[in-house]
């Protein structure tokens, strides 16, 4: 089977595309941080599907008997003012983190990518004004820009997966411009023109493609400041809503106990550092592996 994935000369596109998969993948297992950073993102996938399994305890359910309990055999991570167990609300707000981020990348990255595949390729007055509205994004920052939005639009958690995707697209437009620029008048596109295709059948079928690496390994990079973007409106108390136990709004929950019960702000921080972490170190290894000149200038 191996054999098949790696032949130098593959038969269909299939075996192509899942000879070329598992390229990356053996190169992902021999990067350590990748491998600690794809683990980290696995724990969390099993958290989010599994949360009913793995929770002892309801993520809402409060028990005013055991409130501000430090932690202990029955609660591992102690208890919040009402009574609700720490280690279910952090097991359960897996499901909303991941919900987040994956909605965001859904969002952002292809109006990203497509902006700035169009931007690139047909340059003059459409890349000049595609490129102002994106400098005006990219000329805000992404929190500052979030709070603006998420305050229009008012507080709850879908407002605000709208208001990072709106934050979050102009910096793959400019990484889709910038690899579309280097490649527009090259041999081969100028074939696929005298072969009779039109404009848009270039940008999605061999422009998008080419500019798909860099973007993936941006989406995973960003995933860390969407993750820090969102536990801050979660914070402010703009994003999700109680009682749904988002790490943010935990954090700002338990700040008024931050000095003698450390632990209800403390937990729902470490999670949030681990999954940054996390997705910083698989993004760093995708990097190494799908952009092997920025690995070597490193």
């Amino acid at each position: 089977m191996i054999d098949w994935l790696l032949d130098d000369s593959p038969s269909s596109r299939l075996q192509a595309y899942l000879g070329r998969a598992w390229r990356v993948f053996a190169a992902l297992l021999r990067n350590p941080l990748a491998v600690v950073g794809g683990f980290i993102i696995l724990v969390l996938i099993v958290m989010a599907i599994f949360a009913p399994l793995l929770a002892p305890y309801s993520p809402i359910g409060q028990d005013l008997a055991n409130r501000l309990m430090p932690p202990s055999a029955a609660h591992w991570m102690g208890t919040d003012e009402l009574g609700r167990d720490i280690y279910s609300r952090v097991v359960y707000g897996a499901r909303i983190t991941l919900m987040i981020v994956t909605m965001v990348a859904v969002i952002a990255a292809p109006i990203g990518l497509i902006v700035g595949a169009i931007s690139g390729y047909f340059g003059g007055w459409t890349d000049r004004v595609l490129m102002g509205v994106t400098d005006i994004f990219l000329s805000m920052p992404k929190l500052i820009l979030a709070l603006a939005f998420v305050a229009a639009l008012g507080p709850g958690i879908e407002n605000a997966i709208i208001a990072i995707a709106i934050t979050a697209w102009p910096a793959y437009a400019r990484i889709a411009r910038a690899e579309t620029i280097t490649f527009r008048d090259a041999e081969f596109i100028a074939a696929v023109r005298l072969q009779g295709a039109s404009s848009a059948r270039v940008i999605l079928r061999h422009v998008l493609p080419l500019c798909a690496s860099s973007t993936i390994i941006r989406v995973t990079l960003d995933m860390a400041g969407i993750i820090l973007t969102a536990a801050g409106l979660g914070f402010l108390g703009l994003g999700a809503q109680p009682p749904l136990p988002e790490w943010g709004a935990m954090i700002s929950r338990g700040r008024n106990f931050i000095l003698d019960q450390w632990w209800v702000a403390t937990m729902p921080g470490f999670a949030i550092i681990l999954v940054s972490l996390g997705f910083c170190f698989l993004g760093d290894g995708l990097r190494d592996v799908l952009d092997p000149k920025q690995g070597d200038k490193q």
